[in-house]
């Protein structure tokens, strides 16, 4: 079945979506800040909305992906786009932000006469431009049957986790195993390093063993043992620093509100906000292996 959708939001990842719901047959109505956005969404076959309320007004089903909770609510509420909806209107919000906003929004849908998912990604740009996204969703039965198959036009998997505010649950714990992985197989290089095991050698083990996992066999922090990994393109970002960043920030403010004890969470948390503060601000999140080495006195 084609919708006409409308996708406020058309950054590195949002554009990319975008175009990959035009390829899949959809009428896609797009609107950014940005120019240059805008304009490669509409080489990509997306339709340029002067606002993100005209793109709303046309469209039966609205996706965003924006930078945190306060945007996606204020563009709900103070800038009308659930005003501009017709009723009824399916929002789908793949923005990752806090569990207590993505409620609000759910809400705030709600009140209006319109139905909410919240509908997280994992994957990267990579996974955005090759439509290989997981995607975690959050609200009604119905309302996620309705997205699934828009959801896998974008990637290779829509998961159902449960009521509002459940897909981004799942996200930052997610990506708090993520991002404490990352931190562990760097050190372990680090480690390996000062004891003179070459990167290979201890990549061939760990990957075949009880240390392997997502951190070390795809985005390898080391050049060399996996030619895919940004460690072989000088760290440029697939998964941006700055964005495991915001992520463990989300779950460090989650463990605060359910008052979880989780200390590993809690430092990479910390390690993550000052390496994007600094140096890895526009870096790869494995680029925080560099940040191990002149503490312990070793070199790649």
């Amino acid at each position: 079945m084609s919708h006409v959708i409308a996708f406020v939001g058309l950054g590195h990842m949002g554009g990319p979506m975008a175009a990959n719901l035009v390829k899949a047959g959809h009428r896609v109505l797009g609107h950014d800040l940005a120019e240059d956005a805008l304009a490669a969404a509409a080489a990509a076959g997306v339709e340029p909305a002067d606002s993100a309320a005209a793109a709303a007004a046309g469209a039966d089903v609205v996706i965003t992906m924006l930078p945190a909770g306060r945007h996606v609510l204020a563009l709900y509420r103070e800038q009308g786009l659930l005003a501009a909806a017709r009723p009824g209107t399916l929002f789908v919000d793949c923005s990752t932000i806090d569990v207590a906003d993505a409620r609000t929004a759910h809400a705030a849908a709600a009140a209006a006469g319109h139905r909410a998912l919240d509908a997280p990604v994992s994957g990267g740009v990579m996974g955005a431009e090759a439509a290989t996204l997981t995607f975690m969703a959050g609200g009604g039965q119905g309302e996620f049957a309705e997205a699934e198959p828009l959801l896998t036009a974008m990637g290779k998997r829509a998961v159902h986790c449960g009521s509002a505010g459940a897909g981004q649950a799942a996200k930052i714990c997610n990506n708090m195993i993520l991002g404490i992985s990352m931190i562990a197989v760097s050190e372990a290089f680090v480690l390996g390093e000062s004891l003179g095991l070459s990167h290979q050698a201890l990549f061939d083990v760990a990957s075949t063993a009880s240390g392997q996992c997502w951190a070390l066999t795809v985005n390898c922090p080391v050049p060399g043992p996996v030619p895919g990994s940004p460690a072989n393109r000088d760290y440029r970002p697939g998964f941006g620093a700055p964005l495991m960043a915001k992520d463990l920030g989300l779950a460090a403010n989650a463990l605060t509100a359910g008052g979880v004890d989780a200390p590993l969470g809690r430092r990479a948390a910390e390690m993550y906000a000052a390496f994007a503060a600094g140096e890895g601000a526009e870096l790869d999140f494995s680029a925080i292996v560099r940040t191990l080495r002149p503490r312990n006195g070793t070199t790649a």
